[in-house]
């Protein structure tokens, strides 16, 4: 085969790889209560399995496309989040918590391997190439922090029945890891778009990580029909954040808050006590009006290839609001309503600029969030650096309805806890025994600098109660040398992982998923400062031993009579010479002083 004929073959496998992909993004907007703003933008790339497998790339990136392949990655979820959903103010969690992570990185794989051996070693190489592509430290997630969750965690790729026997699960977290803007950059270099264009320019590092919460999600898995032909590779990116609607209209040159102009104030004018000189401002915070270049500094800088199998435009911007409420959009957008829920959704022009703008509503018609199926709150017990214990308090909102769900935690070593101190108890309701609440354990105990504490609960909680959930720990004494260098702030504790089974069997996409905050452990610390002066003391031991033994190994001591040219009387001449000299000037002095003394 010539090479002109290897080019046209070449080219038209491209063209036909090309055919079979597909780019889709979707930003969602919903107000929630006290003047927050949740921001969904969802990019979604798939590209044929063959294609894939031939290293014909085009909207999924080669850089992560060939990182899977070579550590044979068959399904990829990574997270980076901060910040703290408040689930009492903001409701369900977005995505129903699939696309959340715990705080700092948390990253779990399906690696094909024939031992666990090899699943690890290539578990180890999956990290590194992750932590050079997205500047962090995933390189970090060794044996202490990986995890083989048993039942927690499922995959959402479509396999065939002989590959899942040689899929391994692992599982590992950062909790201590700052997410920042060098992590979005290489986030969105992944993008067809690069955030030039489409939803993704609104993204800015400045307005993301200003967030009271966001969230940076990437899931890669394989997608085939019943009779898996056509299977495809889907990538979906995620970013999730909650913005302060107040907090982020502030003027970049004038970032400090200040009071309300009193030409601007709202009064309540239904107090007693209004008048012209007394004011009682109105809280309109859930209600204020707010724009695109308000919230996030621009507007939409076009569309991004967002388009559906047929090649038509796909809706990208979507916000969710009552049907009375009113929205101003740009002249070249289309509208589309659904009747059927509170949201309405524009498709994006070519070229042109899309700017939306929420005048200010009556603030008794916000959309009320939807009740969580769960409340979760995990913190520390008990006191003294020698011990401590773990509280965790789970709550189920409803009140027919008894909910199911697997809570795991992954503890690092020098955190032991004892199961027999294991204890779940129902409080405001009628207590059933601890077999009711607690129906399997898992427990895989640590070892130590070789691996952490997994531990897998499946628990039912009774309707309207809450559970505790309590254990003990001891703390392990460290090395010196295993201490960070912020020692005395302590030691990030994962945020603990649960899964909640669906209502009924009929609907197993129900699955909801949600974290507790992570825990921050102090640990007995040492005086960092006694290393430091005994290794002085040590040195400065050792020069003078070396010295003094050196100078009597190499040195040749001789007598004053035995060194050649040598004359003993002609240095006692100098000596006394500049002694008398010395003697003079002393004496000159005194007779000066002495005149003067006369003379006065």
């Amino acid at each position: 085969m010539s090479r002109f004929q290897f080019l046209i073959l070449s080219l038209l496998l491209a063209i036909l790889a090309g055919a079979d992909t597909e780019y889709d993004e979707c930003l969602v907007l919903a107000p929630l209560p006290q003047g927050s703003l949740l921001a969904s933008f969802n990019f979604k790339s798939n590209a044929s399995l063959q294609s894939f497998e031939q290293q014909h790339f085009r909207f999924i990136p080669r850089s992560i496309g060939q990182i899977l392949q070579h550590a044979k990655a068959k399904e990829l979820h990574l997270r980076f989040s901060s910040g703290r959903w408040d689930a009492e103010s903001w409701g369900a969690r977005p995505w129903g918590g699939a696309k959340e992570g715990g705080t700092g990185v948390e990253l779990w794989a399906w690696v094909e391997a024939d031992t666990d051996e090899k699943a690890f070693a290539r578990w180890i190489t999956l990290n590194n190439a992750l932590s050079g592509l997205f500047c962090a430290s995933l390189n970090f997630i060794d044996s202490t922090r990986t995890t083989r969750p048993l039942s927690t965690f499922e995959p959402v790729g479509d396999y065939s029945e002989t590959m899942l026997p040689n899929l391994h699960l692992l599982h590992g977290t950062l909790p201590r890891e700052v997410v920042c803007t060098e992590n979005l950059t290489p986030f969105l270099k992944l993008l067809p778009c690069k955030g030039k264009a489409g939803i993704s320019s609104l993204l800015d590092g400045h307005k993301l990580f200003d967030a009271s919460w966001q969230s940076m999600a990437i899931d890669i898995r394989p997608v085939c029909p019943k009779d898996r032909s056509g299977c495809i590779v889907e990538m979906e990116q995620t970013v999730d954040m909650v913005l302060d609607i107040e907090r982020s209209r502030r003027p970049h040159d004038n970032p400090i808050p200040r009071p309300i102009p009193t030409e601007e104030l709202i009064c309540d004018t239904s107090k007693p006590y209004a008048s012209l000189d007394t004011c009682y401002p109105l809280d309109i915070s859930t209600a204020q009006s707010w724009s695109l270049s308000d919230i996030f500094g621009r507007p939409i800088k076009g569309s991004c290839l967002a388009t559906n199998s047929q090649g038509e435009p796909t809706e990208s911007v979507c916000i969710r609001v009552p049907r009375k409420h009113q929205v101003q959009v740009s002249e070249t957008s289309i509208e589309h309503k659904d009747p059927s829920k509170n949201q309405r959704c524009y498709i994006l022009p070519n070229t042109e600029a899309f700017e939306m703008t929420l005048p200010q509503q009556d603030s008794q018609a916000v959309v009320t969030p939807s009740t969580p199926r769960l409340y979760a709150s995990r913190s520390f017990t008990g006191h003294g650096q020698e011990r401590g214990g773990v509280q965790t308090l789970l709550t189920n909102p409803s009140s027919g309805t008894a909910i199911s769900f697997v809570y795991f935690e992954t503890l690092p070593w020098f955190m032991k806890p004892y199961i027999h101190t294991l204890k779940a108890r129902a409080i405001d309701s009628p207590s059933p025994s601890q077999e009711d609440i607690i129906a399997s354990i898992y427990y895989r105990p640590a070892l130590d600098r070789q691996r952490g504490t997994q531990l897998e609960l499946q628990i039912t909680v009774p309707p309207s109660s809450t559970v505790r959930l309590t254990y003990d720990f001891e703390k392990a004494i460290l090395r010196y040398t295993e201490y960070p260098p912020d020692a005395n702030r302590g030691f990030d504790i994962a945020p603990a992982v649960i899964r909640i089974f669906p209502n009924s069997s009929s609907d197993p996409f129900e699955t909801v998923y949600l974290r507790t905050t992570s825990l921050l452990l102090s640990l007995p610390t040492p005086d960092f400062s006694m290393p430091y002066n005994v290794i002085i003391l040590t040195s400065t031991v050792m020069a003078l031993a070396f010295g003094s033994i050196y100078n009597l190994l190499v040195r040749r001591f001789v007598g004053a009579d035995e060194v050649e040219g040598y004359d003993l009387k002609k240095f006692k001449t100098r000596i006394r010479a500049r002694l008398g000299v010395v003697k003079d000037r002393v004496m000159s002095r005194i007779r000066v002083r002495d005149k003067k003394k006369k003379m006065q």
